[in-house]
């Protein structure tokens, strides 16, 4: 079994951001918390309510998380039980939700996962859908191809087809009525269980990062059909790597940013970073960071296509 990670031991956590995330104090002091256990419900082959009952019957304590139904706390590990080998949960961060929440699927509809593996989210997407739909999972990396394959087959998705492209050239024209692009990133809203991401990422890495996630947001885009819904969200802080995407999207395509009904409390997208001023429509889309959810932090904004 993995040791938790330890606490950064560095109050300058992300100096960076210290101007732009609220509550300076109250978020440096959830970041060198540990990281709660959060499992959530596999609709798909139970209900949160029995799942509850046979965690408490193992004798974990359990407590809803509750502004989602499907998610609960745990007081320690779960992955040698046997309701995780039967597919019944799976283990996330609650804040890994907001995107399956914000694209909001429906039984019936034609849904992409273009950054799919490990299947959190594609998971999530089956069980929101009932099982019933076209559910496409994309992974273009060979060495992330079987853990998405893995955690599909254990939670018993039926509806899923799983593609190997690479994102930003998925073939096809517009047709999916839910894409969803939860982008490769420098992954800073992990650091309560990555310490090592305490100082931030390379600003290397971070524009390399960057111009990768516009290609896929575009070609995300252009794969929804009119009327249709695409989501872009992300695990980092850092606005070249989310509020930037977004403004560039909206530079190169008539997409409409739509309003976000999130259950928690976010902050909003950022009009500004680093001398570059982004449309005013950005604003709309949502920032969570750990103090917030006590859980890691990430970035999840909402576009319609006209």
């Amino acid at each position: 079994m993995r040791s938790p990670a330890r606490p950064p031991e560095s109050a300058d956590i992300l100096p960076r951001y210290r101007h732009i995330i609220p509550n300076w104090d109250r978020f440096i002091e959830a970041c060198r918390r540990p990281l709660p256990i959060v499992v959530r419900a596999n609709t798909l082959r139970t209900d949160p309510d029995r799942l509850r009952e046979r965690l408490v019957e193992r004798g974990l304590a359990v407590e809803p998380v509750p502004w989602e139904p499907t998610l609960f706390r745990v007081d320690r590990p779960v992955g040698s039980t046997i309701e995780h080998w039967l597919g019944l949960l799976y283990v996330q961060e609650s804040v890994q939700a907001l995107p399956g929440i914000a694209l909001a699927p429906r039984p019936g509809q034609t849904v992409l996962d273009l950054c799919a593996s490990p299947g959190g989210k594609t998971t999530d997407i089956a069980a929101r859908m009932r099982g019933i739909g076209s559910l496409v999972a994309n992974e273009p990396s060979g060495r992330r191809q079987p853990a998405l394959l893995a955690n599909v087959n254990r939670l018993g998705v039926l509806n899923v087809t799983q593609t190997r492209y690479r994102g930003e050239s998925f073939p096809g024209t517009s047709r999916f009525d839910r894409v969803l692009v939860d982008a490769p990133c420098s992954a800073e809203g992990t650091l309560r269980k990555e310490p090592s991401l305490a100082a931030g990422a390379a600003p290397g890495t971070i524009a390399r990062l960057a111009r990768l996630q516009k290609r896929l947001i575009v070609r995300a885009y252009d794969l929804v059909r009119p009327g249709g819904v695409l989501v872009y969200s992300t695990c980092t802080f850092a606005p070249e790597e989310n509020e930037a995407v977004v403004a560039h999207l909206l530079a190169v395509r008539d997409a409409r940013l739509t309003p976000l009904s999130l259950p928690v409390d976010t902050a909003p997208g950022l009009s500004s970073w680093d001398g570059e001023t982004y449309p005013e429509e950005v604003r709309g889309c949502a920032r969570t960071y750990p103090h917030q959810l006590d859980s890691g932090g990430g970035f999840v904004v909402r576009f319609e296509r006209p």
